[in-house]
């Protein structure tokens, strides 16, 4: 059996820190805690993240450079803003059905007083990253519409969808997050 090298290591405490907070928030992070569940000791924890805060911003960076590449492929796919538009809504929902979790960001976002300045700044860069490409969704349907009023709609689907996933998280009721998201292509919130 092979050792783990450091970056093996770092990435399993990327993705036990993510599961942490996905499924209870930034709040819950505790490298004794990651350091148990990954199989090492807390200070090689710290080795790779020497703080808490340099976790959380290294979390929302890689949630929103992953995003980021997943979403530019979807409009590479296709220019049908309808069917980019119904894979955004299941990437939230995958994380609902994965045991009842958050967007990353969006339950990070719910704490933003207690975030670090480094958080702070890497989940605000998710959000604007979302309402960008919203924007550009939003743009194919209607390409007449001004800049601003692409940013004032995609603003209101990012914060649309991510308050159906958080309602639908609070029930434990998945239907609630599809039932909601029918209703608001029903009232034509998003193509």
């Amino acid at each position: 059996m092979m050792a783990k090298t450091k970056t093996d290591m770092r990435e399993a405490v990327m993705s036990a820190a993510r599961a942490t907070v996905q499924a209870h928030g930034y709040n819950a992070l505790s490298f004794r805690e990651l350091a148990k569940e990954v199989g090492i000791k807390s200070a090689s924890v710290h080795y790779h993240f020497p703080t808490k805060g340099a976790l959380g911003a290294a979390l929302a960076r890689r949630y929103t450079e992953d995003g980021a590449a997943y979403l530019t492929e979807l409009l590479a796919t296709s220019e049908n803003a309808t069917w980019c538009m119904d894979r955004y809504t299941e990437i939230f929902r995958s994380a609902l059905a994965n045991d009842n979790r958050m967007c990353l960001c969006g339950i990070m976002s719910a704490e933003l007083d207690d975030l670090p300045t480094e958080v702070r700044t890497e989940v605000d860069k998710f959000a604007a990253m979302n309402v960008g490409w919203l924007s550009k969704v939003l743009s194919r349907a209607k390409p007449s519409a001004s800049d601003q009023d692409l940013q004032e709609h995609a603003m209101a689907i990012f914060a649309a969808i991510e308050g159906a996933q958080l309602v639908a998280r609070g029930c434990q009721d998945i239907g609630i997050y599809d039932r909601t998201i029918r209703a608001y292509r029903a009232t034509d919130l998003f193509p």
